[in-house]
């Protein structure tokens, strides 16, 4: 998990043009499912607000901080946190997953805001600022290419107010791509009955790869695979570091699940 702060009051822009179609793609597929990913996604929700709760409270003195979570997905980080007293809007580039994520809040009676953003036009597209800029679910790594990444971080800068938090979490690819991995383990949910895994396939670099998510579910005795494909950048704690700095960030730290109590 990285955290680092906005000390500036403006930044300047840039972003990229390329399309973000396959991540859209992917995001929209999996935003019916995206919870049978997890044992209990109910809990993941309550547990994953405690967590960065705690990470951001020592850090804020707001008793109710504004909080952008710009890779909301069907909301499993906002869900908790708005309902924790922080003032939530969701955005995500996927229309399906922000549209289940406004619909599970609704229905808990949680407020929250949402709209549909790609994280490299949040300078132009979101309105206001925040007190806390939140990115979880491994999300930063869809953007492959240098000048994506910069346009991100230079919008989360943007939509910070001075001394504002920004709070990231991914996968430790430091380690990751020396191992180069070519598949999560199988996990194994409702007694044998719901397989969670995926395959990677890296490219001769270690920067890149694709990755195969599967869903394997026996409904009715019979077994039914979903797949969706992306490809993710190997992003490394050094890249972000970087990336963040040139857009004015300082004060940046990272912490690893034994400190931050984040998976």
């Amino acid at each position: 998990m990285g955290l680092g702060r906005n000390m500036a009051s403006s930044t300047g822009q840039g972003q990229h043009d390329d399309s973000a179609e396959d991540v859209v793609a992917f995001y929209d597929g999996l935003a019916g499912s995206y919870h049978l990913i997890y044992a209990d996604w109910e809990g993941a929700v309550d547990r994953q607000s405690a967590a960065l709760d705690k990470v951001i409270q020592t850090r804020m003195i707001a008793d109710h901080p504004s909080l952008l979570d710009c890779s909301c997905g069907i909301g499993t980080q906002s869900l908790g946190l708005a309902s924790r007293g922080y003032d939530v809007m969701a955005t995500d580039v996927s229309a399906h997953a922000v549209e289940r994520c406004q619909r599970e809040a609704d229905t808990r009676d949680i407020h929250l805001r949402s709209q549909v953003v790609d994280m490299r036009h949040l300078a132009d597209e979101v309105a206001g600022r925040f007190d806390v800029v939140l990115s979880c679910d491994n999300a930063m790594p869809h953007l492959l290419g240098r000048w994506d990444l910069l346009a991100a971080v230079r919008g989360m800068f943007a939509r910070l107010v001075p001394g504002g938090l920004v709070v990231i979490g991914m996968r430790d690819y430091d380690q990751l791509r020396q191992e180069r991995p070519t598949s999560t383990p199988v996990r194994v949910l409702d007694g044998g009955d719901r397989l969670v895994f995926q395959v990677w396939d890296w490219d001769r670099s270690g920067e890149t790869y694709g990755l195969k998510h599967f869903l394997v579910q026996r409904q009715n005795g019979d077994w039914h695979t979903q797949c969706n494909e992306v490809r993710y950048r190997a992003l490394t704690r050094m890249e972000l570091t970087t990336a963040l700095a040139s857009a004015g960030f300082v004060d940046m730290e990272w912490q690893l699940p034994a400190a931050s109590g984040h998976f």
